[in-house]
């Protein structure tokens, strides 16, 4: 049960090495995804900005995205990899990796598997929108946005690096 995470300009290479199953598209509104040609067929597709609030002009997530990153990450059966991008693989996808974690796990694992992202990617800065909508939506108490609030923002950087995070043994790996 392997959550494959990384920036855009990874995702063809990493589709072809894994076959997932299922990919989540984490883009700004208006722009155009042309990377995969063969993409798996379970795809969700959210669009928004990569922003920590609401701003005139910008497009923030929404409850109903993260209910629907939840929904389909629900029905994800684990078989095969579930791979995530958003544009730089920093912000929007390390953070619906935290939130499927958390989701996946029993309430109580929320710090856990924000010391096992910043361990395996340093340069991850979890969208703290994203995180405190399903932080609401998981009834987790504000618990999933102070984990992420301690482990506090990831190495500066342009692009993140690929990862593997494994719900299975709660491990995760570099690629």
């Amino acid at each position: 049960m392997k959550l494959i995470v990384a920036p855009l300009h990874e995702v063809a290479e990493l589709a072809t090495r894994y076959l997932p199953s299922h990919l989540i598209s984490l883009a700004s509104p208006g722009h155009i995804d042309a990377t995969l040609r063969d993409a798996p067929r379970h795809r969700l597709d959210l669009r928004f900005n990569d922003i920590a609030e609401p701003r005139v002009g910008l497009t923030p997530p929404t409850e109903a995205d993260v209910a629907a990153l939840l929904a389909f990450a629900a029905s994800w059966d684990g078989a095969r990899p579930l791979l995530i991008h958003c544009w730089a693989g920093v912000s929007r996808s390390t953070a619906a990796a935290y939130v499927i974690a958390c989701a996946r796990s029993e309430p109580g694992r929320e710090t856990a598997w924000a010391g096992r992202l910043r361990a395996i990617a340093p340069t991850a800065t979890p969208n703290p929108l994203i995180v405190s909508l399903a932080d609401r939506l998981l009834t987790r108490d504000g618990t999933m946005s102070r984990a992420i609030a301690a482990i506090g923002r990831g190495a500066e950087t342009a692009w993140g690096e690929a990862f593997e995070l494994d719900l299975s043994s709660q491990g995760a790996a570099s690629l």
